[in-house]
């Protein structure tokens, strides 16, 4: 299968990012940002996509949610025993990134990463639908299902039990950024990029060629 997409594109217009609107640190930059995604972008604008790389340098990304940030880093949860769980532990740099298409804007993110507090962990788990707790706890996440039905039977038999609590194989990470990257998309492909490098506890912005 063969498919020319040569001609597929789109012009970009929907704003600017230059020296005299860009926030003077990359925590107020993407707050503000942030908050103008959750009213104008229709799915989930906290979905971003999270690379990490094992031992072997192979690097695996995918999409997972953001559920609460602050300059103390970015937080997901999640199984630990999963790929990104044991990729994690073996390598902890990771790169996150934001796609915001109605704004023509996305967010690039790298840093180090760490595991929440076990009180973090146990207050968003608590904070869950319970469907989404079972599922967390049966699922052994990335691993080969062998039957379909059994899982979906193993969910609903927990369901019926008094207590669900949270397993040690569940929970928080926390992304500790050292880099950020903000593009904004102009026309004729002349995007605007700009850089946050943190540099001896200090944030050095410069700004990158499109």
């Amino acid at each position: 299968m063969k498919q020319d997409l040569s001609k597929l594109r789109k012009n970009y217009n929907s704003g600017e990012l230059n020296e005299n609107n860009l926030h003077a640190g990359p925590f107020l930059q993407f707050d503000a940002w942030f908050n103008e995604a959750l009213k104008k972008e229709p799915f989930e604008p906290n979905a971003m996509v999270l690379s990490t790389s094992g031992g072997n340098n192979m690097l695996s990304s995918r999409v997972v949610l953001l559920k609460g940030y602050s300059e103390k880093g970015f937080v997901f949860f999640t199984n630990y025993r999963s790929r990104k769980g044991e990729e994690i532990s073996k390598n902890p740099y990771v790169a996150l990134l934001f796609f915001w298409p109605q704004l023509q804007r996305q967010v690039r993110i790298e840093g180090h990463i760490k595991k929440t507090t076990r009180k973090e962990s146990e207050e968003y788990f608590n904070s869950r639908p319970l469907e989404n707790r079972v599922a967390a706890i049966v699922s052994k996440q990335s691993c080969k299902i062998e039957s379909y039905e059994e899982f979906i039977k193993s969910i609903e038999n927990k369901l019926k039990e008094d207590k669900i609590q949270r397993p040690e194989y569940w929970g928080g990470y926390c992304v500790i950024p050292s880099r950020f990257e903000f593009w904004q998309g102009r026309p004729g492909r002349l995007h605007d990029r700009f850089q946050f490098v943190l540099e001896k506890k200090n944030w050095k912005v410069e700004r990158l060629y499109p």
